[in-house]
């Protein structure tokens, strides 16, 4: 007896229902709990000769602060991007900011710093390491890349920040998941959010943000929806060509913008 073609055509679609949902679970599965892995890329510890290092003790754990220029008046924080050494800044931060003290913030899990990032700690650090540079700077300025916008934001909604500078930044991890993983509800998956864009009323510094035209990562149109969110005249924008996420830092305007911004 023949086998209806209907039958078959249907058992197949099942099928394909039932492996496409398998997936789908197994995988979200991985994203949910994995999720700390695809936000935080420690780095290891980075020693360079001659630049100075610090610990600040918070919440029980030691954060390593690289050091440069520091007899000078006004400070600059530095927040890197996830999987960033930010010792290896020191540099060419140091010749393009001469007139500034330059702190440079290994985070938890970080570059020799203690524990384990996550969101909350970041942000209790970040204020830890302010407090203490901000007693002896009378100015303090911040710049945060990619990952370290959020930490940025976070903080100039706290403190008193002079400037307020963002590289690659997002409007919260939130929407730049989904916008990677549409089928998936990063809304309720997601434990860590950085959501800079409710910060924004609460920031008063001036704003530099820099957005790299080709961002793969962090598409551009994240950090449009975060700039337009100020309030008319407090944020300077630029689109750098040519640039990717992690190019960025490469073209020739990087640090000459940033530079005159402060």
């Amino acid at each position: 007896m023949p086998i209806d073609k209907k039958y078959l055509m249907l058992h197949a679609l099942m099928r394909l229902l039932v492996i496409t949902g398998v997936v789908y679970i197994v995988f979200g599965l991985l994203l949910y709990f994995a999720q700390s892995t695809f936000i935080y890329y420690p780095t290891p510890v980075v020693h360079i000769k001659g630049l100075s290092e610090k610990t600040i003790k918070n919440d029980g754990e030691s954060i390593k602060i690289h050091v440069l220029n520091e007899s000078q008046p006004h400070a600059l924080i530095y927040f890197g991007g996830n999987a960033e050494a930010v010792a290896f800044n020191a540099a060419r931060f140091g010749q393009t900011f001469q007139q500034h003290a330059i702190y440079l913030m290994n985070y938890r899990g970080y570059g020799g710093s203690t524990g384990t990032p996550e969101e909350q700690a970041l942000y209790s650090d970040a204020l830890a390491l302010f407090d203490k540079v901000k007693a002896r700077h009378k100015h303090v300025a911040v710049i945060g890349r990619s990952l370290g916008s959020g930490v940025a934001t976070y903080l100039a909604s706290k403190r008193d920040v002079s400037k307020l500078i963002l590289v690659t930044p997002f409007d919260s991890i939130e929407n730049v998941a989904a916008s990677h993983y549409p089928v998936y509800p990063m809304s309720i998956m997601l434990k860590e959010k950085y959501d800079s864009i409710s910060r924004v009323p609460a920031i008063k510094a001036p704003t530099l943000i820099l957005i790299a035209l080709d961002d793969s990562i962090v598409d551009a149109s994240h950090a449009h929806r975060l700039a337009a969110a100020f309030p008319d005249g407090q944020v300077t924008k630029y689109v750098l060509g040519g640039s990717g996420h992690n190019s960025i830092s490469s073209t020739s305007q990087y640090y000459d913008l940033m530079r005159d911004f402060l």
